[in-house]
């Protein structure tokens, strides 16, 4: 296999692994979805979603470029995405879909609507935080760990806000269309 068609695999299966980490979680405790956040949200929920989405792209992409030019250039665990996004137009097309649209519902219906629903017991800041942090672990002790607590920051705070999942699935859609977005055009460039 090559590295585009590993890529656009690798981008599809970070969507659908969550959403089946969801769907057996939810099949255990036997609850309706809205127990997990999975209902409907207003228009002004999304406009925040949408908001907080370029907050976190701009904000964790200035804390990076902090970490990196105290600390130098990393490896770029992300290649693969890259790899995939300058494949050819089937390959950035299905890029961007799995991972601007399947991973943020996968990654938010497993990190918010079950870690966060679960640790919100607690209080907020162990629901928030935690959650955030769970996120950001699994996205691994690399550079993409800051971008991942950023977004799981502010997806965690509107879940626990509105009462829903969707509007951290618009901060996690909008973040990863931009940077997706930009590395097709990179990719393109170049």
């Amino acid at each position: 296999m090559g590295p585009v068609a590993f890529g656009v695999i690798l981008a599809a299966v970070s969507g659908v692994a969550g959403l089946i980490a969801f769907a057996v979680a939810a099949r255990i405790r036997v609850r309706d979805w809205s127990v997990f956040g999975v209902r409907r949200t207003s228009w002004r929920w999304v406009l925040v979603g949408i908001a907080g989405g370029l907050v976190a792209m701009v904000a964790s992409r200035a804390i990076t470029y902090a970490v990196l030019v105290l600390f130098g250039p990393v490896e770029n665990i992300q290649q693969s995405y890259a790899d995939a996004a300058g494949g050819g137009v089937l390959a950035a097309v299905l890029s961007v879909l799995f991972l601007a649209v399947l991973t943020p519902v996968g990654e938010e219906f497993l990190f918010r609507g079950i870690v966060a629903t679960t640790l919100l017991r607690y209080g907020a800041v162990i629901g928030v935080v935690g959650s955030a942090t769970i996120f950001a672990l699994m996205h691994g002790l690399n550079i993409v760990f800051i971008t991942a607590f950023v977004v799981g920051l502010i997806a965690a705070e509107l879940r626990r806000r509105s009462g829903s999942i969707w509007p951290g699935v618009v901060v996690h859609v909008v973040n990863n269309l931009v940077a997706q977005a930009l590395l097709v055009v990179l990719a393109a460039a170049s």
